[in-house]
């Protein structure tokens, strides 16, 4: 007798749980063997049920779909196969969790009753018994390292509320390395200057924050400092933080130049240490001048913490230099040690 594929479904939607469970269960050779309603079951269930095949939600509490996906391949790899709604942030997730270990996507059942249901029910099985037949050992998954997994995906409860970066010549690129690693789940508002002419920096935006899971915007003048979304300053006016009716919004304002730079780092840094105190993270990454060295030693002085780009991994070690001479560098880091540094500073 043919040995049934034992599968782990995981939605946090109970309707949508059981649509896929009755839809796979009608195939004989799949059996359901459990559920699962958030990231943190999903990575318990598999490692003490050991499934043939997870099929598994992207959007999900506690720890996202991505964040899960990535603590089961680097604890006990299996197939995957990854549930995604058809819009354009869930869509791109699913392409990227191929990085962590996916073995395929399929879109979700849209309704309940539909004329297609029986496409999306033959799809979901085939795509079941296809990944069934991985070889998982086979595979190389670039992107899930047990250093990530345990210090980026999880964040520690931590005391700092701000997360402040600042960058110029070759801070675009570093950027676009470091934003994709914080999550969903990070648990600090995140404000960044990076010098860029006018016209670039709301596109700039929109491009990092299809790239990573973080909620990322051009800041607008009156948004609020929260954890999980990162606000850039727009090009040509500086962003201050300030405390208004017991919260916390961003300023934009526009003069007058400050180390030649409009918005400016140590304008931006300045500001957040004289609200947040010790509560707060800079990051200077590459760039020329100065800006940023000023911000930088006023987060040090009130206690915050700080780290830059070393020269190695810089096109300019210059802003980070000058804050280094000032003495106010809690650590230098290659551009890919810096999202790891970020969770360890926490």
């Amino acid at each position: 007798m043919k040995k049934q594929i034992k599968v782990l479904v995981v939605d946090d939607s109970f309707f949508m749980r059981k649509l896929i469970s009755d839809m796979l269960s009608s195939d004989p050779d799949i059996e359901i063997i459990d559920t699962a309603k958030d990231g943190v079951e999903a990575v318990n269930k598999a490692a003490k049920l050991r499934p043939n095949v997870v099929i598994m939600d992207v959007e999900l509490p506690k720890m996202d779909g991505l964040t899960a996906l990535c603590n089961i391949m680097s604890k006990n790899p299996m197939p995957v196969v990854m549930l995604t709604a058809m819009n354009k942030i869930e869509a791109d997730l699913a392409v990227k969790s191929f990085e962590y270990g996916a073995v395929d996507f399929v879109s979700k059942p849209s309704k309940p009753i539909s004329l297609d249901i029986d496409e999306v029910r033959d799809e979901l099985i085939s795509k079941i018994k296809a990944a069934a037949e991985v070889d998982i050992k086979k595979m190389e998954f670039p992107a899930v390292k047990k250093v990530l997994i345990e210090k980026m995906f999880v964040p520690p409860p931590t005391k700092k509320e701000v997360l402040v970066i600042g960058g110029s010549t070759g801070g675009p690129h570093a950027l676009s390395e470091i934003l994709p690693k914080l999550h969903r789940n990070f648990p600090l508002a995140v404000l960044i200057v990076q010098h860029m002419p006018e016209g670039f920096t709301k596109p700039f935006a929109e491009r990092l924050s299809w790239q990573g899971s973080i909620e990322l915007k051009e800041a607008e003048d009156g948004d609020p400092v929260k954890p999980g979304l990162a606000l850039l300053a727009p090009a040509g006016q500086h962003m201050v933080v300030k405390r208004e009716d017991e919260k916390t919004v961003v300023r934009l304002n526009q003069g007058p130049l400050v180390n030649d730079m409009m918005p400016s780092i140590d304008v931006l840094m300045k500001s957040v240490a004289a609200i947040y105190g010790d509560r707060v993270m800079g990051v200077l990454l590459s760039g020329m001048g100065k800006d940023g060295a000023a911000g930088m030693k006023a987060i040090k002085d009130r206690g915050g913490r700080t780290m830059v780009q070393d020269e190695a991994t810089s096109v300019i070690f210059g802003m980070q230099k000058v804050a280094v001479e000032l003495g106010c560098v809690d650590s230098v880091v290659p551009l890919s040690g810096i999202a790891i540094g970020i969770m360890e500073m926490l």
